[in-house]
């Protein structure tokens, strides 16, 4: 089979390799559509893999196209998305089915070989069935949407799952704040409206991105030009000088963390979701505003799959069967297995805008 590998740090390679033999409690996947996440570019440009060789990818979706021993054969020929993190099963978060805070997991595309290839072994129970109304290129994407939700759902009110069509419900009086509209920032503005909230206030600095924000329905009025606004005078002014209950932080940089925490309103929640860029520093007068204003800062990492109805793979994945989302909008590229690396420099360099790089392998694109 044809498969990216990366045999060290800047050496990537489109290679023959065998087609992997699922072992026990394996099934072999044939990836349909892989999308490249932001974390893959330092993984294969600038810090490597955990080892090496490596396949990377670990947003992907496809079929199952064989068996290992032990395997449910009612899964031959099905269509799935692949939750991507292996938890050991045994420490004290898995024994709580809190599987994202392994501390001793496997990760497909990162520890182990991933989506970028024509084929991948991949735990059966890491598996979810798709519904038919679901194409592989969304389904690719069921990751970071499952993230989005995962930092959305630990922290508003009603479990974020609040209905649009409530009325006068404390959705309609939660002001939140989401700066940072890379692909996770605009996959939480998604849910975040599909779930019913209106006053959302959206930071971002780049023309794409407000594009984007006003199509998933955000008011020209609450979208903030960081480039040529200040951020923190512009969400005050709209807020009468009170903040916000809840601010999203997507960027990760000291900074953007600063200005979070300035505009929370007492008692707020500040959430910080970006993966750091480099070292997070905390400024005295930043720390002084968490202690007199009593806020609650949290973490979020990753997102829930139990293989239950209540997880954030399964939330995710009822909306889009649902057609509540449409993902889709924010492919902004597409490529073939060949040229996937084109993809990978476009995200390094830079070149152009994009939101969502896809890979379509196959029959993938808009198949169903």
């Amino acid at each position: 089979m044809k498969a990216w590998v990366l045999h060290e740090i800047g050496r990537l390679a489109l290679e023959e390799v065998p087609v992997p033999e699922p072992g026990p409690g394996e099934v072999l996947v044939a990836v349909k559509a892989a999308g490249i996440c932001g974390s893959d570019i330092p993984r294969i440009y600038r810090t490597g893999a955990h080892r090496h060789p490596l396949i990377p990818g670990h947003e992907f979706s496809g079929e199952v196209a064989g068996l290992g021993k032990g395997t449910d054969k009612g899964w031959l020929g099905q269509r799935v998305g692949v939750f991507p993190l292996i938890p050991c099963r045994s420490c004290s978060p898995c024994r709580r089915k809190q599987y994202e805070m392994c501390r001793n997991y496997g990760y497909l595309g990162s520890r182990q070989d991933g989506g970028f290839a024509e084929y991948v072994a991949v735990p059966e129970w890491n598996l979810i069935r798709l519904p038919q109304q679901v194409g592989f290129e969304e389904a690719a994407m069921l990751e970071p949407m499952a993230v989005a939700v995962h930092g959305m759902r630990r922290i508003l009110p009603g479990d974020g799952a609040m209905a649009a069509t409530s009325e006068g419900g404390e959705a309609r009086s939660y002001k939140i704040a989401v700066c940072g509209l890379g692909t996770i920032g605009l996959l939480l503005l998604m849910f975040l409206k599909e779930a019913g909230f209106r006053e959302i206030y959206v930071i971002g600095n780049k023309d794409f991105q407000k594009k984007m924000a006003l199509k998933l329905g955000v008011a020209e009025e609450f979208y903030c030009d960081s480039r040529k606004q200040d951020q923190h005078s512009w969400l005050m002014e709209r807020t009468g000088g009170a903040g916000v209950d809840c601010y999203f932080e997507c960027v990760g940089k000291s900074e953007t963390y600063g200005l979070a925490v300035d505009g929370t309103a007492p008692a707020g929640k500040v959430v910080l979701v970006g993966n750091p860029y480099s070292d997070m520093e905390l400024k005295k007068e930043v720390y002084w505003k968490i202690l007199r204003n009593q806020l609650t800062v949290f973490g979020t990492w990753n997102s829930s799959f139990t293989q239950e109805d209540r997880d954030d793979w399964h939330y995710v994945l009822k909306r889009l069967a649902q057609g509540n989302i449409d993902p889709g909008g924010m492919i902004s590229h597409r490529f073939l297995l060949e040229e996937l690396e084109r993809g990978l420099r476009l995200m390094r360099d830079k070149t152009e805008d994009y939101v969502k790089v896809m890979g379509v392998f196959g029959e993938g694109r808009g198949k169903r």
